[in-house]
Protein backbone atom coordinates (compact mmCIF):
# COMPACT_ATOMS: atom_id res chain seq x y z
CA UNK A 1 0.00 0.00 0.00
CA UNK A 2 1.79 3.10 -1.40
CA UNK A 3 -0.54 5.68 0.38
CA UNK A 4 0.95 8.33 3.12
CA UNK A 5 -0.37 7.23 5.65
CA UNK A 6 1.52 3.72 5.67
CA UNK A 7 5.23 5.22 6.52
CA UNK A 8 3.06 7.25 9.64
CA UNK A 9 1.21 4.56 10.65
CA UNK A 10 4.57 1.65 10.84
CA UNK A 11 6.23 4.42 12.61
CA UNK A 12 3.75 4.86 14.87
CA UNK A 13 3.64 1.42 15.70
CA UNK A 14 7.46 1.24 16.10
CA UNK A 15 8.12 4.67 17.80
CA UNK A 16 5.03 5.67 19.08
CA UNK A 17 6.22 8.47 21.33
CA UNK A 18 8.81 9.83 18.54
CA UNK A 19 8.35 13.45 17.42
CA UNK A 20 6.60 13.63 14.10
CA UNK A 21 6.24 17.14 13.52
CA UNK A 22 7.10 20.58 16.00
CA UNK A 23 4.83 23.78 15.05
CA UNK A 24 5.01 26.20 17.73
CA UNK A 25 4.09 25.12 20.97
CA UNK A 26 2.99 21.37 19.74
CA UNK A 27 4.75 18.57 19.77
CA UNK A 28 3.45 15.75 17.60
CA UNK A 29 4.67 12.42 18.32
CA UNK A 30 4.10 9.80 15.37
CA UNK A 31 1.16 7.94 17.33
CA UNK A 32 -0.91 11.65 18.10
CA UNK A 33 0.30 12.21 14.05
CA UNK A 34 -1.51 9.02 12.97
CA UNK A 35 -4.75 9.40 14.92
CA UNK A 36 -5.22 13.08 13.72
CA UNK A 37 -4.61 12.41 10.25
CA UNK A 38 -7.35 9.24 10.57
CA UNK A 39 -9.69 11.59 11.75
CA UNK A 40 -8.70 14.20 8.91
CA UNK A 41 -9.41 11.31 6.60
CA UNK A 42 -12.95 10.67 8.13
CA UNK A 43 -13.59 14.42 7.41
CA UNK A 44 -12.99 14.24 4.05
CA UNK A 45 -15.08 11.06 3.24
CA UNK A 46 -17.55 12.69 5.15
CA UNK A 47 -17.44 14.97 2.80
CA UNK A 48 -17.92 13.23 -0.12
CA UNK A 49 -14.56 13.32 -1.15
CA UNK A 50 -13.35 9.88 -2.79
CA UNK A 51 -10.36 8.00 -4.78
CA UNK A 52 -9.16 9.65 -6.86
CA UNK A 53 -10.58 13.54 -6.73
CA UNK A 54 -8.77 16.42 -5.81
CA UNK A 55 -8.19 18.22 -2.63
CA UNK A 56 -6.68 21.72 -2.15
CA UNK A 57 -5.26 23.40 -0.04
CA UNK A 58 -5.07 27.08 -0.47
CA UNK A 59 -2.73 27.57 3.52
CA UNK A 60 0.14 28.57 4.94
CA UNK A 61 2.50 26.68 6.93
CA UNK A 62 1.08 24.53 9.30
CA UNK A 63 1.28 20.84 11.11
CA UNK A 64 -2.65 21.42 9.32
CA UNK A 65 -1.20 21.43 5.94
CA UNK A 66 1.09 18.58 6.36
CA UNK A 67 -1.91 16.43 7.94
CA UNK A 68 -4.16 16.76 5.30
CA UNK A 69 -1.85 15.93 2.74
CA UNK A 70 -1.51 12.68 4.58
CA UNK A 71 -5.50 11.93 4.56
CA UNK A 72 -6.03 12.87 1.19
CA UNK A 73 -3.86 10.40 0.48
CA UNK A 74 -5.14 8.08 3.11
CA UNK A 75 -8.62 7.68 1.29
CA UNK A 76 -6.73 8.11 -2.18
CA UNK A 77 -7.61 11.52 -2.95
CA UNK A 78 -5.60 13.32 -5.02
CA UNK A 79 -3.47 16.74 -2.94
CA UNK A 80 -3.27 20.14 -4.66
CA UNK A 81 -1.26 22.73 -2.76
CA UNK A 82 -1.73 25.92 -4.23
CA UNK A 83 0.38 29.00 -3.86
CA UNK A 84 -1.30 31.15 -0.87
CA UNK A 85 0.05 34.43 -2.79
CA UNK A 86 -1.56 34.19 -5.80
CA UNK A 87 -4.84 36.54 -6.90
CA UNK A 88 -8.57 35.18 -7.08
CA UNK A 89 -8.49 34.88 -10.37
CA UNK A 90 -5.51 32.14 -10.37
CA UNK A 91 -6.88 30.23 -7.94
CA UNK A 92 -10.01 30.26 -9.48
CA UNK A 93 -8.78 29.20 -13.11
CA UNK A 94 -6.26 26.34 -11.43
CA UNK A 95 -9.58 25.07 -8.86
CA UNK A 96 -11.78 24.94 -12.31
CA UNK A 97 -9.17 23.49 -14.20
CA UNK A 98 -8.01 20.87 -11.73
CA UNK A 99 -12.13 20.09 -10.78
CA UNK A 100 -11.36 20.36 -6.80
CA UNK A 101 -13.91 18.78 -4.85
CA UNK A 102 -12.92 20.29 -1.76
CA UNK A 103 -10.89 23.51 -0.74
CA UNK A 104 -9.54 23.79 2.46
CA UNK A 105 -7.89 27.75 3.21
CA UNK A 106 -6.78 29.64 6.15
CA UNK A 107 -9.06 31.87 7.84
CA UNK A 108 -7.11 35.24 6.41
CA UNK A 109 -7.26 34.27 2.67
CA UNK A 110 -11.26 34.08 3.17
CA UNK A 111 -11.65 36.99 0.94
CA UNK A 112 -9.45 35.45 -2.21
CA UNK A 113 -12.03 32.21 -1.56
CA UNK A 114 -14.61 32.83 -0.40
CA UNK A 115 -17.13 32.29 -3.61
CA UNK A 116 -15.35 28.91 -3.86
CA UNK A 117 -18.09 25.81 -3.33
CA UNK A 118 -16.70 23.01 -1.22
CA UNK A 119 -14.95 25.95 0.81
CA UNK A 120 -13.20 24.75 4.46
CA UNK A 121 -12.18 27.34 6.27
CA UNK A 122 -8.84 26.62 8.84
CA UNK A 123 -8.55 29.04 11.62
CA UNK A 124 -5.67 29.18 13.75
CA UNK A 125 -6.62 26.98 16.40
CA UNK A 126 -7.52 24.16 13.15
CA UNK A 127 -3.96 24.93 11.80
CA UNK A 128 -2.15 23.93 15.06
CA UNK A 129 -4.77 20.61 15.41
CA UNK A 130 -6.89 20.08 12.37
CA UNK A 131 -8.72 17.51 14.32
CA UNK A 132 -10.73 20.63 15.26
CA UNK A 133 -12.64 20.57 12.08
CA UNK A 134 -13.74 17.28 12.56
CA UNK A 135 -17.37 16.44 14.28
CA UNK A 136 -17.47 13.88 17.11
CA UNK A 137 -18.38 10.23 16.17
CA UNK A 138 -17.63 10.05 12.12
CA UNK A 139 -16.57 6.81 11.36
CA UNK A 140 -12.83 6.14 10.36
CA UNK A 141 -12.38 4.98 6.57
CA UNK A 142 -9.84 2.24 5.70
CA UNK A 143 -6.76 3.12 4.16
CA UNK A 144 -6.98 3.27 0.52
CA UNK A 145 -4.78 0.83 -1.58
CA UNK A 146 -2.66 3.09 -4.10
CA UNK A 147 -0.73 2.04 -7.18
CA UNK A 148 2.81 3.52 -8.07
CA UNK A 149 1.18 5.01 -11.30
CA UNK A 150 -1.85 6.09 -9.22
CA UNK A 151 -1.93 10.23 -8.96
CA UNK A 152 -0.36 11.37 -5.75
CA UNK A 153 -0.64 15.30 -6.56
CA UNK A 154 -1.03 17.97 -8.50
CA UNK A 155 0.96 20.86 -8.64
CA UNK A 156 0.05 24.08 -10.81
CA UNK A 157 3.37 25.53 -12.20
CA UNK A 158 3.69 28.75 -14.10
CA UNK A 159 4.49 27.86 -17.62
CA UNK A 160 5.56 29.46 -21.34
CA UNK A 161 1.47 29.78 -22.06
CA UNK A 162 -1.03 32.37 -20.39
CA UNK A 163 -2.05 30.29 -18.12
CA UNK A 164 -0.78 27.94 -15.13
CA UNK A 165 0.41 23.70 -16.05
CA UNK A 166 -1.18 20.95 -13.77
CA UNK A 167 1.79 18.60 -13.28
CA UNK A 168 0.62 15.47 -12.08
CA UNK A 169 2.83 13.55 -10.08
CA UNK A 170 2.23 9.72 -9.07
CA UNK A 171 2.99 7.69 -6.13
CA UNK A 172 6.48 6.30 -7.97
CA UNK A 173 7.29 9.91 -8.59
CA UNK A 174 7.06 10.75 -4.48
CA UNK A 175 8.32 8.05 -3.65
CA UNK A 176 11.19 7.30 -5.96
CA UNK A 177 12.24 11.51 -4.85
CA UNK A 178 12.79 9.86 -0.95
CA UNK A 179 14.54 7.35 -2.06
CA UNK A 180 16.96 9.95 -3.93
CA UNK A 181 17.61 11.75 -1.30
CA UNK A 182 17.46 9.31 1.32
CA UNK A 183 20.70 8.02 -0.61
CA UNK A 184 22.44 11.39 -1.38
CA UNK A 185 21.38 12.99 1.82
CA UNK A 186 21.92 10.26 4.04
CA UNK A 187 18.67 10.85 5.71
CA UNK A 188 17.60 8.40 8.86
CA UNK A 189 15.40 8.75 11.94
CA UNK A 190 17.89 11.12 13.72
CA UNK A 191 16.92 14.24 11.13
CA UNK A 192 15.41 17.04 12.44
CA UNK A 193 14.43 19.41 9.49
CA UNK A 194 13.66 22.83 9.29
CA UNK A 195 10.45 23.99 7.24
CA UNK A 196 10.61 27.23 6.51
CA UNK A 197 9.95 26.91 2.51
CA UNK A 198 6.12 27.74 2.14
CA UNK A 199 4.81 24.32 1.63
CA UNK A 200 2.77 24.91 -1.52
CA UNK A 201 6.73 24.21 -2.92
CA UNK A 202 8.64 21.78 -4.39
CA UNK A 203 11.31 23.06 -2.07
CA UNK A 204 9.76 22.91 1.16
CA UNK A 205 7.36 19.61 0.82
CA UNK A 206 9.94 17.22 -1.03
CA UNK A 207 13.59 18.23 -0.75
CA UNK A 208 13.97 16.46 1.21
CA UNK A 209 10.52 17.64 3.03
CA UNK A 210 8.11 15.06 4.13
CA UNK A 211 10.70 12.37 2.80
CA UNK A 212 11.92 13.17 6.24
CA UNK A 213 8.89 11.73 7.91
CA UNK A 214 9.31 8.52 5.64
CA UNK A 215 12.43 7.34 7.63
CA UNK A 216 11.10 8.37 10.74
CA UNK A 217 12.46 11.56 11.37
CA UNK A 218 11.14 15.14 12.56
CA UNK A 219 9.95 18.43 10.81
CA UNK A 220 10.22 22.00 12.67
CA UNK A 221 7.57 23.56 10.47
CA UNK A 222 7.81 27.87 10.76
CA UNK A 223 4.72 29.46 9.45
CA UNK A 224 6.38 31.81 7.89
CA UNK A 225 9.71 32.65 7.09
CA UNK A 226 11.70 34.79 10.09
CA UNK A 227 16.10 34.68 9.63
CA UNK A 228 15.45 34.95 13.43
CA UNK A 229 13.23 32.73 14.17
CA UNK A 230 14.69 30.04 12.28
CA UNK A 231 18.26 30.44 13.80
CA UNK A 232 16.82 30.10 17.20
CA UNK A 233 15.09 27.29 15.72
CA UNK A 234 17.60 25.15 14.55
CA UNK A 235 19.29 25.84 17.90
CA UNK A 236 16.51 25.26 20.30
CA UNK A 237 15.73 22.11 18.68
CA UNK A 238 18.80 20.36 17.46
CA UNK A 239 17.63 21.00 13.86
CA UNK A 240 19.93 18.94 11.27
CA UNK A 241 19.02 20.32 7.74
CA UNK A 242 17.12 22.65 6.00
CA UNK A 243 15.65 23.67 2.19
CA UNK A 244 15.82 27.50 1.95
CA UNK A 245 15.12 29.59 -1.13
CA UNK A 246 18.17 31.95 -2.04
CA UNK A 247 16.67 35.11 -1.06
CA UNK A 248 15.55 33.53 2.46
CA UNK A 249 19.42 32.12 2.66
CA UNK A 250 20.85 35.71 2.49
CA UNK A 251 18.81 37.25 4.89
CA UNK A 252 19.54 34.26 7.81
CA UNK A 253 23.53 35.18 6.96
CA UNK A 254 22.29 38.55 7.36
CA UNK A 255 20.92 38.41 10.42
CA UNK A 256 23.68 35.88 11.76
CA UNK A 257 23.99 34.97 15.10
CA UNK A 258 23.94 37.80 17.48
CA UNK A 259 22.94 35.72 20.62
CA UNK A 260 25.72 33.53 20.47
CA UNK A 261 23.35 30.56 19.71
CA UNK A 262 24.87 26.82 19.41
CA UNK A 263 24.49 25.79 15.64
CA UNK A 264 26.65 23.05 15.74
CA UNK A 265 23.86 20.34 14.89
CA UNK A 266 22.95 21.90 11.61
CA UNK A 267 24.43 19.64 9.06
CA UNK A 268 23.25 21.37 5.55
CA UNK A 269 21.11 23.53 3.74
CA UNK A 270 20.11 23.11 0.08
CA UNK A 271 19.35 26.02 -1.77
CA UNK A 272 19.60 26.39 -5.83
CA UNK A 273 18.13 28.74 -8.40
CA UNK A 274 20.91 30.59 -8.94
CA UNK A 275 24.85 30.47 -9.32
CA UNK A 276 25.98 30.62 -5.53
CA UNK A 277 28.97 32.83 -5.00
CA UNK A 278 31.84 31.22 -3.20
CA UNK A 279 31.35 34.08 -0.62
CA UNK A 280 27.90 32.92 0.41
CA UNK A 281 29.10 29.37 0.79
CA UNK A 282 32.19 30.55 2.97
CA UNK A 283 29.54 32.80 5.16
CA UNK A 284 27.20 29.73 5.54
CA UNK A 285 30.45 27.21 7.03
CA UNK A 286 31.13 30.56 8.91
CA UNK A 287 27.10 30.95 10.33
CA UNK A 288 27.01 26.82 10.94
CA UNK A 289 30.30 25.50 11.45
CA UNK A 290 29.89 21.61 11.08
CA UNK A 291 26.79 22.40 8.43
CA UNK A 292 27.90 22.90 4.50
CA UNK A 293 25.68 24.26 1.95
CA UNK A 294 24.52 21.76 -1.03
CA UNK A 295 24.07 24.04 -4.33
CA UNK A 296 21.09 21.80 -6.35
CA UNK A 297 19.17 22.01 -9.80
CA UNK A 298 15.41 20.13 -10.15
CA UNK A 299 11.96 21.38 -11.13
CA UNK A 300 8.01 21.30 -10.15
CA UNK A 301 8.10 18.08 -12.99
CA UNK A 302 10.40 16.11 -11.12
CA UNK A 303 9.57 16.67 -7.24
CA UNK A 304 12.97 18.96 -7.24
CA UNK A 305 16.30 17.39 -6.00
CA UNK A 306 17.59 16.12 -9.39
CA UNK A 307 21.34 17.09 -8.58
CA UNK A 308 23.19 17.88 -5.43
CA UNK A 309 26.50 19.36 -4.75
CA UNK A 310 28.77 16.89 -3.20
CA UNK A 311 30.94 17.50 0.17
CA UNK A 312 34.65 18.32 -0.87
CA UNK A 313 33.54 19.89 -4.30
CA UNK A 314 31.87 22.97 -3.56
CA UNK A 315 34.86 25.34 -4.42
CA UNK A 316 36.65 23.20 -7.19
CA UNK A 317 32.84 23.32 -9.37
CA UNK A 318 31.93 26.71 -8.10
CA UNK A 319 29.30 28.08 -10.14
CA UNK A 320 28.04 23.80 -10.56
CA UNK A 321 24.82 22.61 -9.00
CA UNK A 322 26.21 18.87 -8.12
CA UNK A 323 25.62 15.91 -9.93
CA UNK A 324 22.59 13.60 -10.25
CA UNK A 325 21.38 11.62 -7.80
CA UNK A 326 21.35 7.90 -8.16
CA UNK A 327 18.37 7.04 -10.31
CA UNK A 328 18.36 10.58 -12.71
CA UNK A 329 20.26 10.63 -15.71
CA UNK A 330 20.90 13.86 -17.39
CA UNK A 331 21.80 14.55 -21.13
CA UNK A 332 22.93 17.77 -22.70
CA UNK A 333 21.00 17.83 -25.86
CA UNK A 334 20.46 19.67 -29.37
CA UNK A 335 17.16 20.85 -30.91
CA UNK A 336 16.28 17.76 -32.33
CA UNK A 337 16.71 15.92 -28.99
CA UNK A 338 20.46 14.47 -29.95
CA UNK A 339 22.63 14.47 -26.96
CA UNK A 340 26.06 16.76 -26.70
CA UNK A 341 29.75 16.30 -25.34
CA UNK A 342 30.84 17.24 -22.10
CA UNK A 343 31.53 21.05 -22.71
CA UNK A 344 29.46 22.20 -24.79
CA UNK A 345 25.64 23.67 -24.38
CA UNK A 346 22.59 22.40 -24.61
CA UNK A 347 18.91 22.16 -23.99
CA UNK A 348 19.00 20.01 -20.00
CA UNK A 349 16.79 16.95 -20.29
CA UNK A 350 16.57 14.59 -17.63
CA UNK A 351 15.34 11.22 -17.30
CA UNK A 352 14.01 8.93 -14.27
CA UNK A 353 11.65 7.31 -12.08
CA UNK A 354 11.04 10.28 -10.51
CA UNK A 355 10.28 12.28 -13.48
CA UNK A 356 6.83 13.31 -13.80
CA UNK A 357 3.14 11.97 -15.86
CA UNK A 358 3.00 14.38 -17.61
CA UNK A 359 0.61 18.11 -17.43
CA UNK A 360 -3.21 17.29 -16.70
CA UNK A 361 -5.12 17.44 -19.44
CA UNK A 362 -3.20 18.69 -21.86
CA UNK A 363 -1.44 15.52 -24.28
CA UNK A 364 -0.28 18.27 -26.61
CA UNK A 365 1.94 20.15 -24.05
CA UNK A 366 2.83 17.18 -22.34
CA UNK A 367 3.83 15.46 -25.69
CA UNK A 368 5.84 18.62 -26.66
CA UNK A 369 7.75 18.17 -22.66
CA UNK A 370 9.51 14.74 -23.97
CA UNK A 371 12.05 14.14 -26.28
CA UNK A 372 11.81 10.38 -27.88
CA UNK A 373 13.13 7.61 -24.81
CA UNK A 374 11.53 9.40 -22.25
CA UNK A 375 13.53 12.57 -21.84
CA UNK A 376 11.96 15.48 -20.12
CA UNK A 377 13.23 18.95 -21.77
CA UNK A 378 13.53 21.46 -18.76
CA UNK A 379 14.17 23.96 -21.01
CA UNK A 380 16.99 24.96 -19.08
CA UNK A 381 20.39 25.64 -20.82
CA UNK A 382 23.28 24.28 -19.27
CA UNK A 383 26.43 21.85 -19.67
CA UNK A 384 27.98 19.01 -17.84
CA UNK A 385 31.65 18.79 -17.69
CA UNK A 386 33.96 15.98 -17.76
CA UNK A 387 33.36 14.94 -14.58
CA UNK A 388 29.32 14.99 -14.75
CA UNK A 389 28.71 18.14 -12.70
CA UNK A 390 25.96 20.51 -14.10
CA UNK A 391 26.50 23.67 -14.91
CA UNK A 392 23.18 26.36 -15.87
CA UNK A 393 24.43 29.25 -18.40
CA UNK A 394 20.54 30.13 -19.14
CA UNK A 395 16.70 29.49 -19.58
CA UNK A 396 15.25 28.70 -22.78
CA UNK A 397 12.12 28.93 -21.54
CA UNK A 398 10.31 32.83 -21.00
CA UNK A 399 10.96 32.86 -17.05
CA UNK A 400 11.84 34.76 -14.41
CA UNK A 401 12.91 33.13 -11.04
CA UNK A 402 11.95 35.74 -8.05
CA UNK A 403 12.52 35.06 -4.65
CA UNK A 404 12.31 31.33 -5.87
CA UNK A 405 9.33 31.50 -7.50
CA UNK A 406 8.36 31.17 -11.16
CA UNK A 407 7.29 33.73 -12.70
CA UNK A 408 6.29 33.32 -16.63
CA UNK A 409 6.78 36.43 -18.31
CA UNK A 410 3.86 35.96 -21.05
CA UNK A 411 1.26 35.51 -17.75
CA UNK A 412 1.97 38.82 -16.73
CA UNK A 413 2.01 39.88 -20.34
CA UNK A 414 -1.48 38.80 -20.99
CA UNK A 415 -2.81 41.08 -18.08
CA UNK A 416 -0.75 43.98 -19.15
CA UNK A 417 -2.93 43.63 -22.64
CA UNK A 418 -5.92 43.05 -20.45
CA UNK A 419 -5.20 47.53 -20.27
CA UNK A 420 -6.76 49.60 -22.68
CA UNK A 421 -3.53 52.17 -22.19
CA UNK A 422 -1.79 49.36 -23.59
CA UNK A 423 -0.49 48.51 -27.48
CA UNK A 424 2.48 46.52 -26.96
CA UNK A 425 4.37 44.65 -23.57
CA UNK A 426 6.95 42.55 -22.97
CA UNK A 427 8.13 41.29 -19.38
CA UNK A 428 11.63 40.55 -18.63
CA UNK A 429 13.42 39.89 -15.46
CA UNK A 430 16.41 42.10 -14.58
CA UNK A 431 18.81 41.29 -11.72
CA UNK A 432 18.29 41.97 -8.17
CA UNK A 433 20.86 41.60 -5.56
CA UNK A 434 17.74 40.44 -2.46
CA UNK A 435 15.29 38.53 -4.81
CA UNK A 436 17.90 37.36 -7.71
CA UNK A 437 15.77 38.86 -10.64
CA UNK A 438 12.38 40.91 -10.62
CA UNK A 439 9.88 41.37 -13.18
CA UNK A 440 10.01 44.37 -15.64
CA UNK A 441 7.12 45.58 -17.40
CA UNK A 442 8.73 46.91 -21.07
CA UNK A 443 5.13 48.78 -22.70
CA UNK A 444 4.40 50.84 -25.78
CA UNK A 445 1.43 52.97 -24.73
CA UNK A 446 -1.21 53.98 -27.15
CA UNK A 447 -1.13 57.22 -28.69
CA UNK A 448 -2.34 60.35 -26.40
CA UNK A 449 -2.80 58.01 -23.21
CA UNK A 450 -0.41 58.50 -20.05
CA UNK A 451 0.95 55.57 -18.54
CA UNK A 452 2.49 54.90 -14.89
CA UNK A 453 4.23 52.32 -12.85
CA UNK A 454 1.40 52.98 -9.70
CA UNK A 455 -1.44 52.25 -12.43
CA UNK A 456 0.23 49.28 -13.81
CA UNK A 457 0.82 47.67 -10.84
CA UNK A 458 -2.79 48.60 -9.51
CA UNK A 459 -4.23 46.39 -12.29
CA UNK A 460 -1.95 43.63 -12.47
CA UNK A 461 -2.48 43.36 -8.09
CA UNK A 462 -5.83 42.57 -9.58
CA UNK A 463 -4.95 39.68 -11.54
CA UNK A 464 -1.65 38.50 -10.03
CA UNK A 465 0.22 37.35 -6.99
CA UNK A 466 2.41 40.20 -5.85
CA UNK A 467 5.18 38.47 -6.70
CA UNK A 468 4.43 38.67 -10.23
CA UNK A 469 3.80 42.42 -10.53
CA UNK A 470 5.95 44.18 -12.12
CA UNK A 471 8.53 46.30 -10.08
CA UNK A 472 9.77 48.83 -12.82
CA UNK A 473 7.89 50.31 -15.78
CA UNK A 474 9.68 51.35 -19.01
CA UNK A 475 8.07 53.16 -22.10
CA UNK A 476 8.89 52.71 -25.46
CA UNK A 477 7.70 53.67 -28.67
CA UNK A 478 8.58 50.62 -30.26
CA UNK A 479 9.71 47.17 -28.85
CA UNK A 480 12.73 45.25 -30.61
CA UNK A 481 11.72 42.66 -32.82
CA UNK A 482 13.00 40.60 -34.96
CA UNK A 483 11.83 39.78 -38.93
CA UNK A 484 9.70 37.33 -37.76
CA UNK A 485 7.99 39.69 -36.08
CA UNK A 486 9.32 38.00 -32.35
CA UNK A 487 9.91 40.81 -29.52
CA UNK A 488 13.82 40.28 -29.29
CA UNK A 489 13.81 39.86 -24.97
CA UNK A 490 17.81 39.57 -25.02
CA UNK A 491 17.54 43.10 -26.46
CA UNK A 492 15.55 44.41 -23.67
CA UNK A 493 18.07 42.68 -20.86
CA UNK A 494 20.96 44.18 -22.33
CA UNK A 495 19.77 47.41 -23.13
CA UNK A 496 18.14 47.88 -18.96
CA UNK A 497 21.39 45.82 -17.93
CA UNK A 498 23.07 49.41 -19.95
CA UNK A 499 21.12 51.85 -18.49
CA UNK A 500 21.54 50.85 -14.70
CA UNK A 501 25.26 50.55 -14.96
CA UNK A 502 25.42 54.22 -16.71
CA UNK A 503 23.23 55.19 -13.59
CA UNK A 504 25.52 53.39 -10.93
CA UNK A 505 28.69 55.59 -13.14
CA UNK A 506 26.85 58.61 -12.87
CA UNK A 507 28.19 60.39 -9.89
Amino acid sequence: MLNLSAFVAFHARQRPDALAIVYGPQRITYAALQRRTEALSALLASRGVEAGQVVAAFMKNSTAFVELAIAASRIGAVFLPINFRLARDEVAYILGNARARLLFADAEFRPVVEDVPGLVIVDSAAQADPTRLVPPGLPVPPPAARQEGDLFRLMYTSGTTDRPKGVMHSYGNFYWKCMEHVVALGLTASDRLLVVGPLYHVGAFDLPGVGVLWVGGMLCILRDFDAAAAVAAIAREGLTGAWMAPVMLSRTLEHGNPDGLDLSTLRWCIGGGEKTPEGRIRAFTGLFPKGRYIDAYGLTETCSGDTLMEAGWEIAKIGSTGRATPHVEIAICDEAGAPLPPGQEGEICLRGPKVFKGYWNDPAKTEASFHPGGWFRTGDVGFLDADGFLFLTDRKKDMIISGGENVASSEVERVLYAMPEVSEAAVIGVPDPRWGETPVAVVVPRDGVQLDLAAVQAHCRVHLAGFKVPKALELRDALPRNPSGKVLKRVLREELAQKAQDKEATP
